[in-house]
This record gives C-alpha cells, structure tokens and sequence, in this order.
C-alpha cells in the first residue's frame, strides 16, 4: 500500500479549514500539522477531532514536520513567499486562488515548480462545480458573440467584515473574486480577450486610500463576446442584486436561478457562492408571428454538491496531479490568464483609461 501524502495546512479560516476536513477525511492525505498566526489552528484541530501538531509559522511547520505537500489558504499577500519556500523544500503545492498577488509572483512561482518538477494546483473550485461546468457547456451552445452578467456583491459584516478588510490590504475585490468569473468567460468564449475598462468606488475609511471596495469590469473578446462583472465588499453593499450568472447570443441565453442562494441575507455565506440549484435555458427561436417555438428548459441542479464536496474534489483532483502526474501547464497558464485581465481591469480603475490587455 502507496503511503500517504504528508500534507501541512497553511492557513485555517474558511477555506483553509474546509481543504483541512477534505484531507482529514482522505486515506491518501496525512495532515502533518496546521499553520496560522492566531487560534484558528486549536478552533479547527477542535472541529477536526484531531490532535495535529500546531505551527504559528510556516519555517517551523516545514522544517519540523518535512511534508510532502503543503496547502496555502493565506491571504494572498503571502502566497508568493509561502510557495516559493514550500517549492525549495521540494513539496507539491495547492494555492487558493489568487496564485499570488502581482503578475511576477505568479510567474515566479510557476517558473520554480518547472524547475522543482513539483505540481502547483490553483483553488479554481468552480472548474470542479458540475452545475458551472454544465452552464459553460450551455453557454457555448448559444453561439457568437455573447454577451455574459455576471456579479457577487457581498453585504460583508461581522466576521466577513474582517476578512474582507484582510484582503483588501493587497487586492481589490474585481481582482480576488474576479479571477473565478473571468476564468468562466475565458472558457465560455474560447477567445481572447482585447480590451478591459473597469470603474470602482471607495466607500469606507476602513480600507487603504488607493483601493476601493466596489468594482464593475468589463470585457470586450476578439470574437466580439463581450462580458461585465461586477464585486462590492462592504456593510454598506447593496443584497438586491448579488447573484447575476446569466449569458446570452443569437440563439438564446443560460442562466443560473438560485432562489434560495440569492435570498436576502446570505450573500456572503460562502456556501452561496457556488451553489446554482437550477439553470434556464432559453431558446430564440421564433415562428413567422415572432412567438417563441420552443419553452424555457429548466435543468434541476438540486442534487449538486455543496461547499465541502466541492473541496473534497478539488483535492481528489490536487491527489491525482501528483499521483498520476498530470501535466498542469494549461491550468497554470489559464490562472496566470485570469488574474493578468483582473489587473488590467484593477489598472483601468486607478487609471480611468481603456486597458489593452
């Protein structure tokens, strides 16, 4: 029997605590021991029911416990320095998403695990979401160009109110949560993307001077796709309209309808992020009347997996890029993608210019 992969877990909020349960609970993971600055560690040691060793640094973790891998769900101003270290000590490493919090990190990044021969996997947990797979698929069905809405306004307040502030210390939210979206619309249109011009609002002290906590993007493809998100953190952020995935072209549009999801008073509940319950279908087709020939179709998403089996799949995934040696130059190269658009769009912002990504 293959022996287990000797993991440390790096970083234990929310994210980091649900990639500490997948592992916990996988035969072929072995948590070494747990990495963070405060008591998420002991909280999440205690949810566990485990007795892992407790690091407050990351040095002391990967010179006392030699993992073979190292999960990094830190806020992304520590993502280049932790996986460049975790990579020098010959680990695989899983990185939440962002892959770091500037271009060159990421590059840099990149560049040592071809030169380690080690596997980084990006947290890009909506590439293992079947219900956004489907709704791609659906989306690529409706031919070119398309028009893509989408958006994740967060009435962030107590505990999120802090961790919102956190990351907004090196990114704004267009940047941190666009890259998920962006990446869509890059799958989505299989085209290349041109121009990028974005605007933003600061509409609380509580952050630096030259970030804001509102930002809308949009996107203009070489195909003549052309798509809009929009990201707002914040106690004073709007729920009316927190949840938009919808895509439409020529022959008709996909959405995503989560009622209960985008109900009042959960936008920033992570679980609501990813969770669609239905996707519409609508069809342009019209008779010499101009009625429609054909009703909405309605795909029943009920049965989709929540928050934790979609991390429990992101590391059967992380599992079998190690195990089976999966070649990851396109994953990497389409998370580099992702957050060079989000950067552009963060420069069109700062700048009030059109940006040629």
């Amino acid at each position: 029997m293959n022996k287990p992969i000797r993991i440390l877990v790096v970083g234990c909020g929310n994210m980091g605590a649900s990639h500490a349960t997948a592992y916990h609970n996988m035969p072929e993971f072995e948590i070494c021991g747990l990495v963070s600055r405060g008591e998420s560690k002991s909280r999440l040691n205690k949810k566990l029911g485990a007795d892992y060793a407790l690091f407050d640094d990351l040095d002391s973790g990967l010179d006392q416990t030699k993992p073979d891998a190292v999960c990094i769900s830190t806020y992304p101003d520590t993502h280049e320095e932790f996986a460049l270290k975790a990579l020098d000590h010959g680990c695989h490493i899983f990185i939440e998403k962002p892959l770091a919090d500037t271009i060159e990190g990421s590059q840099r990044i990149i560049d040592k695990a071809n030169e380690t021969g080690k596997k980084v996997v990006v947290g890009y947990i909506l590439r293992h979401h079947p219900s956004w797979i489907r709704f791609i698929e659906e989306a690529q069905k409706l031919g070119k160009p398309l028009v893509m809405r989408m958006n994740l306004n967060q009435q962030s307040h107590g505990f999120m109110w802090d961790v919102h502030r956190n990351l907004m210390k090196s990114l704004s939210p267009i940047v941190d949560c666009g890259v998920h979206y962006i990446d869509v619309m890059c799958q989505m249109t299989r085209s290349k993307p041109m121009t990028v011009s974005a605007i933003g609002a600061r509409l609380t002290d509580d952050i630096a001077a030259d970030n804001y906590n509102y930002g809308q993007l949009q996107i203009r493809f070489e195909d003549g796709s052309v798509g809009w998100y929009e990201a707002g953190w914040g106690p004073m952020i709007s729920e009316t309209a927190f949840f938009i995935k919808d895509v439409f072209g020529p022959k008709g549009a996909v959405s995503i309808v989560a009622k209960d999801a985008g109900s009042s008073g959960k936008s920033d509940d992570v679980d609501s992020h990813t969770k669609t319950e239905s996707i519409r279908v609508h069809h342009a087709d019209i008779d010499e009347k101009n009625h429609f020939t054909k009703k909405d179709e309605w795909i029943n998403m009920k049965d989709e997996p929540g928050h934790q089996e979609l991390c429990d799949r992101e590391q059967a995934y992380f599992l079998q890029a190690i195990k089976n040696d999966l070649d990851l130059t396109d994953h990497l190269e389409d998370a580099l993608n992702s957050l060079k658009i989000a950067f552009a769009c963060d420069e069109s912002v700062k700048t009030g210019k059109l940006v040629f990504v």
